[in-house]
């Protein structure tokens, strides 16, 4: 469906005219309830700032926006990068540096550095959604946005619906976090994995500027035992971070399936200097995979001057973050029997339901050890045996409904 027509009719029936402001230079939407409040800019339809618990005396902002956002206009080396905060979602995800049957795409597709339409926003019970759309041109389809908030949640549930875009592609969310400068301020845990790798490609190049330290290539199954890059070294240690200051390194998990987890996969990085850890909701059975790309003062070209520190937690299904061509070849991960493109067809339209939070945490609270699915909630439990329970309606990422 065209996104012009998708206005014409969606504002009809919008409980309100969305609000616009500029934020941080981008001419943003904004969403809110009483206790999250999001701005999506228009250009790529990147999501940040983004306050959890507006109402607390303690409110909460986990996602990253790029240190340029407020420098004035300058030339970027893609479209994406204009906006570059919080989360997006991309299609084709990665790099697409390489064209395929004629088709050159941006780095992380057209939706992630091109203009957006609202369509509008309305509130049905105590669900409060935002949509837009965008068409695209270098694989002709539409991309419908739909973010919603529910009363008394701090949680965003996410739906995007793609139609007309037909062939395979890599997909998913570019969730992207702020950082501490202090090492360690982080601590990552995720749902069980078949095993990890990092990119086996030279991720951040020395020709432009860019340094990474894990080893290409390397296989293992312990997010807390990867290989670096020199022999004799210790092993990284990814569930702490940030660490290794002057470097960039981009890995890969493999989730396991819904069935063999049980349930949604998740991932959870916990702020615990802060009171509060920030998780994802996925259906591994869509998005089977877990980029991380962990930025710590390692790139120093345009326009990131040595400066940018953030933590990429990326669902996705592609081969990490090289685009349309590694992504739908054979490669390493297929030969795994992983999936590295999704299967879109023209005369079906695709959904990607996905679910974003904070939850609050005790004193104590280090690292995630687990986390338990009760109806319309999600209990965290940490290694020191601290509780904290999440208000999430986690079955939307089956049903798609609130």
């Amino acid at each position: 469906m065209n996104v012009s027509l998708m206005v014409t009719t969606a504002m009809a029936v919008a409980a309100e005219s969305p609000e616009i402001r500029t934020v941080h230079s981008q001419a943003s939407v904004m969403l809110r309830t009483g206790e999250v409040e999001l701005a999506v800019t228009l250009r790529g339809g990147h999501m940040a700032p983004v306050t959890f618990f507006r109402d607390t005396p303690v409110p909460v902002r986990p996602y990253y926006v790029s240190p340029w956002q407020d420098e004035g206009e300058s030339k970027m080396p893609a479209p994406v990068l204009v906006t570059l905060r919080g989360d997006f979602f991309c299609l084709p995800f990665g790099g697409n540096s390489e064209a395929v049957d004629g088709q050159q795409h941006p780095p992380h597709g057209e939706i992630a550095g091109s203009p957006w339409k609202i369509v509008g926003t309305k509130k049905a019970g105590d669900v409060t959604t935002l949509t837009m759309g965008i068409d695209t041109a270098v694989r002709a389809g539409t991309v419908t946005k739909a973010l919603s908030l529910v009363d008394g949640h701090n949680v965003i549930y996410s739906k995007h619906t793609i139609t007309g875009f037909a062939g395979r592609v890599p997909l998913g969310h570019h969730a992207t976090l702020a950082m501490p400068e202090t090492d360690g301020g982080v601590r990552l845990a995720t749902s069980a994995m078949r095993f990890g790798m990092t990119c086996p490609s030279l991720f951040s190049d020395p020709k432009q500027r860019e340094y990474q330290a894990l080893r290409p290539g390397a296989k293992w199954t312990d997010l807390s035992k990867v290989p670096v890059a020199w022999a004799g070294q210790p092993e990284a240690d990814l569930t702490n971070l940030p660490s290794r200051y002057g470097y960039a390194d981009l890995v890969q998990i493999v989730n396991e399936s819904w069935e063999k987890s049980k349930g949604p996969a998740w991932t959870t990085a916990t702020y615990a200097g802060a009171g509060y850890l920030w998780f994802s909701l996925k259906d591994s059975d869509l998005l089977r995979s877990t980029v991380f790309w962990m930025e710590n003062h390692g790139r120093h070209g345009h326009p990131w001057n040595g400066r940018n520190n953030c933590l990429g937690l990326e669902d996705v299904t592609a081969f990490f973050a090289d685009g349309l061509a590694a992504s739908t070849k054979e490669n390493v991960l297929t030969r795994e029997g992983v999936q590295t493109a999704v299967e879109l067809s023209a005369a079906a339209p695709t959904v990607v339901n996905y679910i974003q939070g904070v939850c609050k945490v005790p004193t104590g609270f280090d690292v995630v050890r687990s986390v338990e699915f009760k109806p319309g909630a999600v209990i965290f439990t940490s290694a020191s045996g601290k509780t904290a329970t999440a208000a999430v309606r986690h079955e939307f990422l089956k049903s798609g409904t609130l």
